[in-house]
Parts: C-alpha cells; sequence; structure tokens
C-alpha cells in the first residue's frame, strides 16, 4: 500500500519548489516595476504611454505564452512516466510554436500606433506608446523562448536556477534602464526609448543564460541538437494543450488590458495611478502565480502517476496557502497605500496628489480581488497539472468578458464610479471565474484522474 504524504510533507514539498519559483516570479516584476519607477521619475506622460504599451505588449506575450505553459505538465508527467525522450520532444515543439508564434505578433507590435488609435487613445498618448513598442517589440521573440525553458526547468524542479537567471536579467534591465532613459555612464538619453531598449536588451540576456545552462547541466536532453527537425505528432499534442491555455489567459489579461484602455478614457492622471495600482497587485499576485505553477507540476506529477489521493492533499494545502497569503496581502493594501503609491513617483511630481487621491481607492479595489484572484489561478494550476483546459477556458472566458467587462464598463460609466467601478467589475469577474474553476477541479477533473484506495481527503 502506498504511504500517504501528511499536509506536512505537502506543506514542505510546495515551498521547497515554490520559493525559486516565487522568487523568479518577483524578478521578472522587478523589472516591469523597475521600469514603472524610472518611467515615472521621467516624467507622468512617459509613464502613461509606457502602461499602455507594456499593456498591449503583454497582451501579446501572454497570448503566446500557452505553448510554454503547456510544457509545464506535459513534462512533470513524462518525468514522473520516466520519458525522457518524450520531455525533449515536448520542449522543442512548445519552443517551434512559441517562435512561430512571436513571428506573427512582430507587425502588430512594430506598427501599433493604429491600432492604439482605434481603441480611443489621444493621439500624443499613442504616438509615444508606439515608440516604445517599435523598439520593444523585438523582445517578444526571446521573451516567449525563454518561457518555454523555464517551464521545462520548472518541470524538472530545476527551480532555483530559473530564480537566479531572473534575479540577474533584473539587474540588467535596472542597469540599462538607469542609462538610457536618462543618459547615464555616456550613454544617450533616450526616454521611453531607452526603456524599451533596456527591456530587449534584458530578454536577450536571459535568453543566452537559460539556453548556457540548459546545454551545461542537461545535455542528455540534447533539445537544440537538431532542432529543425519537425515532430508532428508532439506538436498537434502541445498545440491542443496550449490553446486553450493561451485563450484562457488572453480572456483573463484582455480584462485588465481592456480596464486600461478604459482608464485612458478617464485621462492621463487616471491612467497613471491605473499603472501603478497594477504593479502593486501584480508584485502580490506573483506569489499566487508561484504557487499554481507549483500546483501545476505536483498535479502533473500525480496525474502522470494516477494518484488521486495526493492529488486532493496536495490540492488542498496549496489553496490554503494562496488564502493566507492573501489575508496578509489585503491588509497591507488597506493600511500602507499612500507609502505604496509613494514609491512609483518623485516628491516634487506636479500631479502627485490627484494620482494618490485615485490610486488610494484603486488599492482598496485590489485588496478585494487579492483572494478571488489568487483562488481562481490555483484552480488554472491544479487544472492544468490534469492536462484539462478546454472546459476552463469557456469559464474563464464567460467570467472575465461575460461578466467582469460589463461590470467595469457599467459601473465606471454608467453609473459614473469612475476608475473604482472599472476596477469593481474586474473583482466580480475574477470571484465568478475562482467559484466556476474551483467547482470544476473539485467536483469533475479531479474525479477523472484515477481510482486510488480511501477517500477523497482520507488518508
Amino acid at each position: 500500500m502506498t504511504k500517504v504524504m501528511p499536509y506536512s510533507g505537502h506543506v514542505r514539498a510546495i515551498l521547497t519548489l515554490g520559493l525559486p519559483l516565487i522568487g523568479g516570479h518577483l524578478g521578472q516584476m522587478a523589472i516591469g516595476v523597475t521600469d514603472t519607477i524610472m518611467v515615472g521619475w521621467y516624467s507622468v506622460e512617459a509613464l502613461a504611454a509606457v502602461t499602455l504599451a507594456s499593456t498591449y505588449f503583454f497582451v501579446l506575450f501572454i497570448f503566446g505564452s500557452g505553448f510554454a505553459w503547456a510544457v509545464m505538465p506535459m513534462v512533470a508527467a513524462f518525468v514522473s512516466e520516466g520519458d525522457e525522450t518524450a520531455i525533449r520532444r515536448a520542449t522543442r515543439m512548445g519552443l517551434w510554436l512559441s517562435l512561430g508564434f512571436g513571428v506573427l505578433a512582430l507587425p502588430l507590435l512594430i506598427f501599433a500606433e493604429p491600432i492604439l488609435r482605434l481603441f480611443g487613445q489621444g493621439d500624443a498618448l499613442a504616438h509615444d506608446a508606439a515608440r516604445y513598442l517599435a523598439v520593444a517589440g523585438w523582445g517578444i521573440l526571446p521573451a516567449l523562448l525563454v518561457m518555454v525553458l523555464k517551464s521545462y526547468l520548472a518541470a524538472l524542479e530545476r527551480t532555483q536556477v530559473v530564480l537566479w537567471i531572473t534575479l540577474f536579467a533584473a539587474v540588467v534591465n535596472a542597469l540599462a534602464n538607469y542609462a538610457f532613459i536618462f543618459g547615464n555612464w555616456g550613454a544617450p538619453a533616450l526616454g521611453i526609448t531607452g526603456a524599451a531598449l533596456a527591456s530587449v536588451s534584458t530578454q536577450l540576456v536571459s535568453l543566452i543564460c537559460v539556453v548556457i545552462y540548459i546545454l551545461w547541466v542537461v545535455p542528455q536532453h540534447q533539445l537544440f541538437v537538431r532542432f529543425w527537425r519537425a515532430d508532428g505528432q508532439m506538436l498537434a499534442r502541445v498545440f491542443r494543450l496550449g490553446v486553450p491555455i493561451s485563450l484562457t489567459a488572453l480572456s483573463e489579461v484582455g480584462l485588465f488590458a481592456a480596464s486600461a484602455v478604459m482608464m485612458g478614457w478617464l485621462g492621463t492622471i487616471p491612467l497613471a495611478a491605473h499603472g501603478i495600482a497594477v504593479q502593486l497587485a501584480s508584485i502580490t499576485f506573483m506569489v499566487h502565480l508561484g504557487l499554481s505553477n507549483v500546483a501545476t507540476i505536483r498535479a502533473g506529477n500525480a496525474h502522470g502517476q494516477k494518484d488521486r489521493l495526493r492529488m486532493a492533499r496536495g490540492a488542498l494545502t496549496v489553496t490554503t496557502m494562496s488564502v493566507l497569503f492573501a489575508a496578509v496581502t489585503i491588509l497591507g493594501f488597506l493600511i500602507w497605500p499612500e507609502p505604496l503609491i509613494s514609491a512609483f513617483m518623485q516628491q516634487d511630481e506636479p500631479a502627485r496628489d490627484e494620482i494618490l487621491a485615485i490610486g488610494v481607492g484603486l488599492l482598496a479595489m485590489a485588496a478585494l480581488f487579492q483572494l478571488v484572484d489568487g483562488a481562481q489561478a490555483i484552480a488554472l494550476g491544479l487544472l492544468r497539472g490534469m492536462q484539462d483546459t478546454a472546459i476552463p477556458m469557456w469559464m474563464a472566458a464567460f467570467s472575465y468578458w461575460g461578466v467582469g467587462m460589463p461590470c467595469s464598463y457599467l459601473l465606471g460609466f454608467v453609473l459614473g464610479w469612475g476608475g473604482i467601478g472599472v476596477w469593481a467589475g474586474l473583482v466580480i469577474g475574477l470571484g465568478v471565474a475562482a467559484v466556476l474553476l474551483n467547482l470544476r477541479f473539485w467536483a469533475v477533473s479531479l474525479g477523472r484522474v484515477g481510482p486510488v484506495g480511501g477517500t477523497l481527503f482520507g488518508s
């Protein structure tokens, strides 16, 4: 009879695997935060443009990241089965699909100004955002490849290297921003174009580092040997699993992107406040995202071994950890909103008081969706670990766009609540997603793993 892992064992395993992943996500987030802070120091107008441009870039990047997310549960399952050939095949085809998507997305990034105008952005804001994207857009190619390789390493439980590479990239980004935005150390002062150049440089450095590590530490997988050889069967498997993940992620990120567009309708200062609040909320979400990644890996292993009891205990443990962290961040956002927002602006910023007044209210709403955002992220991670992505895609799309977006528009503009109303719609949409996705996992997907002795939660 298989020995049952106690809940304390699940906690230790999740922390061992998850802390480096959380650190890696925070390091990646530090890159965006550094961009926001340094561009905010440059000017509020530049901050608004980069907020809009970064949101646009992030939508396409997340849409293309579905193939990387698909690699993680597939490799985790193949690891539990001891199939090293399948590990290589899945990762390589994930790279193929990600590279193909990046090439298709490039024109939308390089020639973004007409698209931004189509979404109702002002001429000056659209022009500055497009200037940033004309340079930063090229970074989508290395960024997507890095996502696949990080997913591969995480599924192999080599999460510490993911952390260290990301932290090194964050340092490179900070130094490059300092040089090229403001013209320090003999570099030209390029403003938002300098921030874009720093972003591309950082992504290239990350790709070079992760490739060198893989060639050095896991040469037996031969990921890049005869890389050009097609593998139609595995490519189709990664594609079928990855497309629903991409569409699910696009639904969620598109919700936040649309909220940025709506905040842009309210003006430059509300959009700048929105950018700061989103950055702060995103920092805390990185913890939930790291836990979600752990959920995917451990659920993938349990799925490969058809261990229903391990799946249930691990899921309950990681969900509880997410809820506890959300409670802590809710207190932080409600108790210290002004110091948190002030970190993104200079003391002599003329619009400082206006941004603070709007930002405090937005952070209060961000505190509300900590619980629901974390809960839906964990449920998605668990479902992906079981390679169940199609039905969750429809649940997410309904929650975000059938509920969340109409509520944002209704509360923000029809009822006149402004930015608070836009964010309240986000809370409602994420809350519906959290309920539906958790019901999907606990009531439906978990029952399909396979028969194991004992009850669902029992020992």
